[in-house]
């Protein structure tokens, strides 16, 4: 599959860039989709979350009342589950959701979700740039110059770079990331991918 490299103002810069049917041209296995944006979701998770029970919450030593002769139930402690105030039953309590995904299952669900992109003419490829100070004002300029103001946008670099990093950060509809640490779930949850010309080629050597 043959892109256009296009400039920063949107023309075209006469170069095209070959896409690997190895990675873009794949038949998308959905399985493989599924396992590692699951897996990504439940990592971001910090399972931090924790309800008192009966022997942490405040209070309750002594015995509301004699254990017969009142007509009521027998009560041990104010910090029973059953009262106001008392501890949770099987409450919530720190743990990890850690899922891992073998490498082979994360390079597929990748090349997957490329195709998918692919397939959907969802991918734009422009010349590598950068931008002398971090501005938002240059970042929107760019997105209109690629029509792509409104819509949700993945650009994808081949290095570090903080100034563009710093220009998109605003933006609530833009994610800027190195192509190296791009996930399934970050390259499906846009509307159109950005490709630097040389994160194309990094992407494909780590995919290869």
């Amino acid at each position: 599959m043959k892109l256009d490299v296009l400039k920063v103002d949107g023309s075209k810069s006469g170069e095209t860039i070959e896409l690997s049917d190895e990675i873009f041209g794949i038949e998308p296995n959905d399985h493989v989709i599924y396992l590692d944006v699951k897996a990504f979701l439940a990592n971001q998770r910090q399972g931090t979350h924790k309800a008192k029970e009966r022997g942490e919450v405040r209070g309750g030593g002594k015995k509301p009342w004699r254990q017969k002769g009142r007509g009521t139930a027998r009560a041990g402690t104010t910090r029973s589950p059953l009262w106001v105030g008392g501890g949770t039953i099987f409450g919530p309590r720190p743990r990890s959701y850690t899922q891992k995904v073998n490498d082979k299952v994360k390079k597929l669900a990748r090349k997957s979700a490329l195709s998918y992109k692919a397939k959907a003419n969802q991918i734009v490829v422009v010349e590598d740039f950068n931008f002398e100070e971090p501005k938002t004002k240059k970042f929107v300029e760019f997105l209109n110059a690629l029509e792509l103001s409104g819509k949700k946008v993945l650009l994808l670099t081949a290095e570090n770079l903080k100034n563009v990093y710093l220009s998109g950060r605003n933006l609530p509809k833009v994610n800027v990331l190195e192509a190296r640490n791009a996930s399934t779930y970050h390259l499906l949850n846009n509307q159109v991918v950005v490709f630097q010309k040389s994160a194309v080629e990094n992407l494909t050597k780590i995919l290869n």
